[in-house]
């Protein structure tokens, strides 16, 4: 994962909850970790993401998101493995085991 998805998935889960988290940043960080994504009705996405699937709601009359909707993204994040302590456990063992091997 690129730096700037590490420290945007790290805001994602920061309290209090920011309210400055655009839709396009969201987007780009589902897509960098493979999530499957089918556009639904109106504003509505079925995202799907290590067997963990949600319906996410894109912002309707700005791109940032609420609070509600980056909460909703937490819940599917936390269920399909991606959570900052999570992710930087498996990056530190994937680190161990390349010194390791080497």
């Amino acid at each position: 994962m690129s730096h700037k998805h590490e420290q945007f998935l790290r805001l994602i889960f920061h309290d209090p909850i920011s309210g400055n988290i655009h839709w396009r940043e969201v987007e780009s960080l589902l897509k960098h970790l493979g999530t499957d994504m089918e556009l639904l009705s109106g504003a509505r996405i079925r995202a799907k993401l290590n067997r963990a699937e949600a319906i996410l709601h894109r912002p309707h009359h700005s791109n940032v998101m609420n609070v509600q909707a980056i909460k909703h993204l937490r819940e599917f994040l936390a269920r399909a493995g991606f959570t900052p302590s999570l992710y930087e456990a498996a990056r530190d063992a994937g680190r161990s085991a390349a010194h390791e091997g080497g």
